[in-house]
């Protein structure tokens, strides 16, 4: 990782430099220095649409903009231009026109890289996009890295490592809920929290470190009492914060959501309808679904991971036997079973089992076929499960509103607030506040066992350096290209 700091063509090995978001510290190897370099890349997606954007950040940037760019009159000099505006004109390769153009001038500090940047946006026809982009490369800039926009905005301190984690799950969110939580997160809810925590922590460890310096005028006396208080109040804050983690995993990735029942109970039709197209194959055979179906739909803004299985019976046809058997393995790691019920037909011993796989599980049943002649109601349901119990007809598109009510209810308590609430939904901040916790809990056991205030300070460092981590600091260079890794070229 080469960092910002580091004066161009100068040979450096294995040098340590710390970037302008404070206490992070990496180590430089061989290489080309990358934060001196201006990078370049298409923002928008690479499909025909009404605009494409080529994003350049860096400090030639505006080198490279004035070398392609020419106004309508050919007078302007762009880079001379006032920041945050938008000039119409023209991207030339020498003297081929390219493409008919909006420029977008954007000066250091206030962007989101904190360098200097260039938007231009252009024809969002494929090969433009690419001509610009060629053009750009040829006139001073090199391709970026995947998610290096966002990364050079952590690396200058714009923003902290869970918020440029936010910005790849803005991009990836499946449904409303996903994408508030994302933007929440991108503000900075994580960040405040973890910095007040982080704040106490540090406040006591800076007294401990004080009163050991000069013991004649701070006094440590009962002080393991008044820090029991301290560490008891802000593992509380760590505990509120690990019980969003279900909720955040859910909101992030989806409610696992697995459809079982006896086969021709209407589970693929079920699957159907939640999604609005015939994905699965729906006959009046049983046993047609063999094998595991996955959809992502979204339901009140709530984003379920749904998934079709086989209908649960006993069977010779070793094909559906092993459809059966992932149907029971899916139902054991499912977040919510949607139980179907044939209400035309008597329970039997498949039904007997599905009943057991619901046990200290969240499932819902859809008693189906309602439009029929039911031989099997509520009342004689409600006897045997312990679980809403919801009538539909897949054919006549029933009670999938209540149904909708329902999960909203029973994950969300019927609402989900973004205002004070805040999610934790990446599972390497979940370990780091556990680990902090484990710390704070080794502070409590110095304490009982009335062992020196320094070692009360080194278990306070730990959680410390540990919740620095969710932000950022003190991280190493590979957990930080792995995350910007999985971001989008032009991010």
């Amino acid at each position: 990782m080469f960092l910002k700091n580091v004066i161009l063509g100068e040979s450096v090995n294995n040098t340590a430099c710390t970037c302008a978001n404070p206490g992070i510290t990496f180590f430089i190897s061989d290489g080309e220095l990358i934060m001196k370099t201006t990078i370049a890349a298409i923002s928008t997606a690479m499909t025909a649409s009404g605009i494409g954007i080529v994003r350049i950040s860096g400090e030639e940037s505006m080198e490279v903009i004035k070398r392609i760019y020419r106004s309508k009159g050919g007078k302007k000099e762009i880079e001379k231009v006032k920041s945050h505006t938008i000039h119409y004109g023209y991207i030339y390769d020498g003297d081929e026109l390219i493409d008919e153009v909006l420029v977008m001038i954007m000066r250091a500090p206030r962007t989101f890289t904190g360098e200097d940047t260039v938007e231009i946006d252009c024809h969002g026809g494929v090969y433009a996009m690419r001509r610009v982009l060629d053009t750009v490369l040829k006139n001073g800039a090199r391709i970026a890295e995947p998610g290096e926009f966002t990364k050079r905005a952590f690396l200058n301190g714009r923003i902290d490592l869970s918020q440029a984690e936010a910005v790849i799950d803005v991009i990836n969110a499946k449904s409303e809920y996903a994408l508030k939580s994302s933007l929440s997160q991108l503000k900075g809810s994580v960040q405040k929290e973890i910095k007040e925590i982080r704040s106490a922590l540090l406040y006591q460890i800076a007294y401990i470190e004080s009163a050991l310096d000069d013991p004649e005028h701070i006094e440590l006396s009962g002080y393991g009492e008044e820090l029991k208080q301290v560490i008891e109040k802000e593992k509380e804050k760590l505990s509120h914060l690990l019980s969003t983690v279900q909720e955040g995993k859910m909101i992030r990735e989806g409610i696992k959501t697995v459809i079982l029942g006896k086969p021709n109970a209407g589970k693929s039709s079920l699957l159907n309808l939640l999604i609005g197209e015939n994905k699965a194959i729906v006959t009046d055979i049983a046993g047609t679904t063999r094998d595991t179906l996955e959809e992502y739909i979204t339901l009140s803004g709530i984003s379920l991971r749904i998934i079709d299985t086989a209908g649960i019976r006993d069977t010779k046809d070793l094909v559906e036997q092993i459809g059966v058997d992932k149907a029971r393995e899916m139902g054991k790691s499912a977040d919510l079973i949607l139980y179907v019920v044939d209400s035309s037909t008597l329970l039997d011993e498949s039904d007997e089992e599905i009943i057991g796989m619901l046990e200290n599980k969240k499932a819902i049943v859809l008693l189906n076929k309602t439009d029929l002649h039911p031989v099997v109601d509520e009342e004689s349901l409600k006897k045997k499960v312990n679980h809403p119990i919801i009538p539909i007809s897949v054919k006549e598109q029933t009670g999938i509103r209540e149904l909708e009510e329902q999960i909203k209810e029973m994950f969300f308590s019927g609402n989900i607030t973004f205002n004070d609430e805040v999610y934790i939904t990446n599972a390497r901040h979940k370990e780091a506040l556990v680990e902090a916790y484990q710390s704070l809990e080794l502070v409590e056991q110095s304490i009982e066992m009335d062992m020196p205030e320094d070692f009360f300070s080194i278990d306070l460092m730990s959680a410390y350096e540990t919740l620095g981590k969710i932000l950022g600091e003190s991280v190493g260079e590979d957990l930080v290209n792995e995350i910007f890794s999985k971001f989008c070229m032009g991010k």
